[in-house]
């Protein structure tokens, strides 16, 4: 057993909702304030130590809150200073709902404002992570008769969220609770990058490996290849590590590799930056527009595009005002990605690789890919949903 200092690592936003939720619970059951919570993780017997800002009962001690702020150490992230609200309180159960209360009901999760659901039926987007560890550190506080009804607030959540591709993947209202583990393992560290290309080595030793490669860009984005059936072939998350990781496939001579992802990602390749995290290297509608012009997009379309709040408000403009311009100008950033990635690999080592490229929308929906890529979609028996 290890207990550890916020001081030294940064923690994922699970946990410091947990910490808060554990404040809340105390003050309810009448113990005094403590500014450090200490937190159990899921499966281990490790515990951590989280600041909380304060927490307090109210109505009678029948409510109770809890309030801590995000601190993902040293990981760039825009819920570092967050502020998180956890609102406790019990809910009493008559007699036949207690014996129908199963072990892992009695606490009840809700997503209030600034706190992602999901599009699809308003549910709180919450990971297997984070209902582990509330129901591990709220488990010493259930009462016989009563169940725990916990609702998190993110009181900056939805404004935040905007900055996010969490549309992308179904998700709405706000920031997603969907951390997998308690420490931040940010995609733009280096430490990302050594994993990586540990499981890159690892596949091409593989005795099974046939030559080819897919990379995605994050868990959300795997979610989506598997779904999509691009598993056929080994799959591995990059995280914005791109660069590195297009060279060290073709050093490791793979020979055909291909890129998935949003398009608010990709489109920064077609532009020569190939490491995709916003605090590093952003430039995404000045890539398009130059793309536009090169594309001769009508001259009011491309002021437009210019002028949009972001990638995706762009293209919904495009294909409201110009459909067949929109399929045009987003199959040109799907060849650029292609073209650009070829370059890259150029500068450092000679290989014969080919690089694809297919990128997602908001929507989750696969719409467009380079000649490469639509080439090997054909061959997996994947259908893009593009514009007619």
């Amino acid at each position: 057993m290890s207990n550890s200092s916020s001081d030294s690592r940064g923690f994922t936003l699970p946990v410091w909702v947990a910490a808060a939720a554990k404040g809340a619970a105390e003050a309810m059951a009448g113990k005094a304030f403590c500014s450090s919570q200490k937190i159990q993780l899921p499966n281990t017997k490790e515990f951590i130590n989280v600041p909380v800002t304060s927490a307090g009962s109210f109505v009678n001690a029948q409510k109770a809150m809890g309030i801590s702020h995000c601190d993902p150490g040293l990981c760039l992230d825009l819920t570092r200073g967050l502020e998180i609200w956890v609102m406790l309180e019990y809910e009493t159960l008559d007699d036949e709902k207690d014996i129908e209360l199963s072990v892992d009901s009695w606490l009840k999760i809700i997503g209030g404002f600034g706190v992602g659901k999901f599009e699809s039926n308003g549910e709180i987007c919450l990971s297997d992570f984070a209902k582990q560890l509330l129901y591990l550190n709220l488990l010493p506080f259930k009462e016989k008769g009563r169940k725990i009804k916990l609702e998190v607030i993110f009181p900056e959540g939805q404004s935040l969220a905007e900055r996010t591709s969490n549309a992308a993947f179904g998700v709405v209202d706000g920031l997603a609770l969907i951390g997998t583990q308690a420490e931040v393992q940010t995609s733009a560290s280096p430490d990302q990058l050594h994993q990586s290309l540990d499981e890159l080595r690892n596949q091409c030793s593989s005795q099974t490996f046939e030559g080819a490669l897919t990379f995605v860009i994050g868990e959300n984005g795997l979610d989506l290849a598997i779904q999509s059936g691009l598993n056929l072939q080994p799959i591995i998350k990059t995280g914005n590590w791109l660069g590195p990781l297009i060279v060290a496939a073709a050093e490791e001579r793979v020979s055909e590799l291909l890129l998935f992802g949003y398009h608010g990602k990709l489109v920064k390749l077609a532009g020569g930056i190939f490491h995709t995290h916003h605090h590093l290297a952003d430039g995404r509608l000045e890539v398009l527009t130059a793309l536009a012009v090169k594309e001769r997009i009508p001259f009011d379309l491309i002021k437009l595009l210019a002028q949009s709040a972001s990638i995706e408000s762009a293209l919904l403009i495009l294909e409201e005002q110009d459909p067949l311009a929109a399929k045009k100008l987003w199959l040109r950033l799907a060849r650029e990605v292609e073209k650009r990635s070829h370059e890259y690999v150029k500068r450092y080592v000679s290989s014969s690789i080919k690089i694809g490229a297919i990128l997602f929308d908001r929507k989750r929906q696969l719409r467009w890919a380079g000649p490469i890529g639509l080439k090997k979609v054909n061959a997996l028996g994947v259908t893009l949903e593009v514009l007619s």
